[in-house]
């Protein structure tokens, strides 16, 4: 109540009240001046209740059709008042504060978007039986608002100026109605009830008003400011009311409701005293005798339905009364049944529970996913326990980072999702930077943000917010993004693709090219990398960049890796066969690291070698840094390959960030410099430093080096004379399919001309 108070709009429109009253009072015997008072006093009040509709509709956007037709009808009441006011004032004669044609038009227009606005908010009934209840309580006000309007418009008390008087005064009862029902029988208005009740009861104030005698309303001064002046301000201050609640405290929270309602019983009495008020004067006493005995039995049956009622309303609290003294068991049991154990956070069960209820209510929340980064890496090197404490630390931030009202929960794994109750796109990406700066510092994380749209489900919502979080991460890791239509566009391009790499390899949609690794002294071509192509029926070919990481993802890698290890190797020892100097000929062939890590890995490298007859010194397996960084299941595979007498390369060396550590962990016998450190190498100094602290490495650790993405005789003059003996890229030759090969291996030792 003191921000009511203090609010400067409430108070302007209090004091534009309470100077038309006085200036009411002042002009008391001049019915000209004061209708001019009183139009003039109405248009702030109009355009204050279009301003304050206008506002809310932007703040609290779940109702954003419902604040957008009282703004559309505030500003037709403030057209046809201002009309009116400069009307009375030009023509003073003709002053009155009954409305001319176009004010009462736009006073209709204004009202009809009322009407409208009550029709348009969402009722937040769930179930069939809520609907048809609230129907019914809703028809029966309905109907007798309507009777009362109807028989005092046809047939006043005292009779009113004219018929659209009555008309007007008529609808005002009705909407009010109307209005009083919805506010009091729906679970989540759309206004507080202390920014409702004053809107709801100037219409009919209004209403009831107009129905006294004429003696009182042409001379009573309180008259004035009791019908004509305070329903004006009841109506303007609603708007301003409900947007102080709303940032004081937060949306509307459902209402808490009887288990019946007491309104239509009053609409009940009240058209019993209506059809009692209209009889004629002349009814006989028999007629009287039978209404006497309607309305007494209908009084007793709803007295007798309101006993039970309040039977029924103990009866609940004996049981809610017991439901309280459940055993502990019982109580655990709930809980573990929507409660994560390790974290004490909502479960993904619950989670998904609470977002359905909120979508069916109508409402809009905003869905938080969030990812742990590297959370992996923490286990396998720090141990369970240690990613357990991770994880209760990073529940207690995220809890301690959101609102009172926001749903924390841990899906499973490291991954958690909030539920953000009536909040759109900027409310989530604030709190989405404020849960980034509440865990930096302690651990990094990728946040997926997403909210609800007309139509949404549960679903569709988490996985719009998945994408988004799978998005933070390649972009990469340790940020949020936010979903949008693209994005969804290229996930479902993406699966589709996914879709069609589950069948490519049985299709015979891929092909092996390989790309020829030569002796850089002589030129003599002494291994091939192999490196896949796909021909697909309808795209065409599709580049490695576009598909392999998909097929990371998907996990198709390891039968598509294990497709071109098996071609691979039956094409070397097919060259082998056929060309003398392919003798010694080593092919490359790259595996991912969940390939590497995929059970019986060794085992079927062990079988394509016996069953193509290639030696394993000629098979070279070409891994990079981060699929075997930090990975106990790759490091002994690793181990596994080099017992089977392979070759081991390290591919992309360089460009990892543990690149020294790995040399004495894992098995290597070669070391592939990078493309990045050679294109630049002539004319940047650090790159030919970094290529010759990589040679000395090999040599110094008797391992063989292979600089890769040579494009120039001048790179691979200053790459030789840097102690490299083996290079690879276009100047020696683009991928070749494998008929190209052979041709090759042709001529005399396969020297490249």
């Amino acid at each position: 109540m003191r921000a009511f108070r203090r609010d400067p709009i409430l108070m302007a429109l209090l004091a534009v009240t309470l100077t038309g009253f006085a200036l009411f009072v002042l002009f008391e015997g001049d019915p000209r001046r004061q209708s001019q008072v009183f139009w003039c006093a109405q248009v702030p009040m109009d355009a204050a209740l279009a301003y304050g509709a206008w506002r809310l509709r932007a703040l609290v956007p779940h109702y954003r059709k419902f604040w957008s037709a009282i703004a559309f009808a505030g500003s037709s009441f403030t057209v046809g008042d201002s009309f009116q006011a400069v009307h009375t004032l030009l023509n003073p004669a003709t002053a009155s504060t009954a409305g001319t044609t176009v004010q009462s038009a736009f006073f209709i227009v204004g009202m009809s978007s009322n009407v409208l606005a009550c029709l348009l908010f969402p009722h937040g009934l769930r179930s069939a039986r809520e609907k048809l209840v609230f129907w019914l309580d809703a028809t029966t006000v309905l109907v007798g608002g309507g009777v009362m309007a109807w028989c005092f418009a046809v047939y006043p008390v005292t009779a009113p100026a004219d018929r659209v008087t009555a008309s007007i005064t008529a609808a005002l009862v009705v909407v009010g109605a109307f209005s009083a029902t919805k506010a009091a029988l729906v679970p989540r208005p759309p206004m507080a009830r202390k920014a409702a009740w004053p809107m709801v009861a100037a219409p009919v104030v209004q209403g009831l008003a107009s129905f006294l005698p004429g003696s009182f309303q042409n001379q009573d001064r309180w008259y004035v400011f009791v019908v004509l002046l305070m329903p004006s301000l009841l109506i303007a201050i609603g708007p301003r009311i409900q947007e102080t609640v709303v940032r004081a405290d937060g949306p509307v929270q459902p209402a808490k409701r009887k288990p019946y309602s007491l309104l239509p019983y009053g609409m009940i009495a009240v058209t019993f005293a209506v059809f009692l008020i209209v009889l004629p004067a002349d009814v006989s006493t028999r007629f009287w005798g039978a209404t006497a005995g309607v309305v007494v039995i209908t009084a007793l049956v709803a007295a007798r339905q309101l006993i039970a009622f309040q039977d029924n309303v103990r009866l609940i609290d004996r049981l809610d009364v017991a439901l309280e003294h459940l055993t502990d068991q019982e109580v655990l049991l709930r809980e573990q049944a929507s409660t994560d154990g390790l974290t004490g956070l909502a479960n993904r069960t619950h989670f998904t529970e609470q977002l359905e209820i909120h979508l069916d209510a109508g409402r809009s929340p905003s869905v938080l996913l969030i990812d742990l980064d590297d959370f992996k890496t923490v286990n396998d090197t720090m141990g369970h326990a240690a990613g357990d404490a991770l994880l209760v630390e990073v529940a207690g931030r995220l809890r301690a980072t959101v609102r009172a009202d926001d749903l924390v929960s841990r899906l499973g794994g490291d991954e958690f999702t909030i539920l953000l109750p009536d909040t759109g796109p900027e409310g989530a990406r604030r709190v989405a930077d404020d849960l980034q700066a509440g865990l930096g510092g302690y651990t990094r994380a990728s946040i997926g943000v997403a909210w609800a749209r007309p139509g949404d489900e549960p679903a569709t919502l988490l996985s719009n917010a998945d994408i988004a979080m799978y998005e933070a991460k390649r972009r990469g890791k340790g940020t949020s993004v936010c979903f949008s239509d693209e994005m969804g566009e290229r996930t479902a391009a993406d699966a589709e693709i996914i879709r069609d790499l589950g069948q490519a390899v049985e299709a015979g949609q891929f092909t092996l090219v390989y790309q020829p690794i030569v002796a850089l002294d002589d030129l003599r071509m002494t291994g091939v990398e192999a490196l896949i192509r796909w021909n697909h029926p309808t795209r065409g070919l599709v580049s490695p960049v576009e598909f392999i990481p998909l097929a990371e993802r998907s996990g198709h890698i390891v039968a598509i890796g294990a497709w071109a290890l098996r071609e691979a190797s039956r094409q070397a020892a097919q060259w082998r066969a056929d060309f003398p100097g392919a003798g010694s000929l080593t092919v490359g062939v790259n595996v991912a690291g969940r390939q590497l890590r995929s059970p019986g890995f060794v085992d079927e490298v062990a079988a394509v070698l016996r069953d193509t007859g290639l030696p394993p010194g000629l098979l070279s397996i070409e891994v990079t840094e981060t699929a075997v960084l930090d990975d106990e299941e790759s490091a002994a595979a690793l181990l596994g390959l080099r017992g089977l007498g392979l070759r081991l390369a390290l591919d992309d060396f360089g460009t990892a960030a543990s690149s020294l550590g790995l040399l004495l962990t894992v098995p290597v016998t070669t070391l592939k410099l990078d493309r990045s450190f050679v294109e630049s190498i002539t004319t940047v100094g650090r790159q030919a430093a970094v290529a010759n602290a990589v040679s000395q490495m090999a040599n110094a650790l008797d391992f063989s080096s292979v600089a890769e993405g040579i494009e120039t005789d001048e790179q691979r003059d200053l790459i030789r004379g840097l102690g490299y003996k083996y290079g690879q890229g276009y100047l020696f030759g683009r991928p070749l399919p494998p008929h190209e090969v052979a041709a090759r291996l042709e001529t005399i030792d396969g020297v490249v001309v």
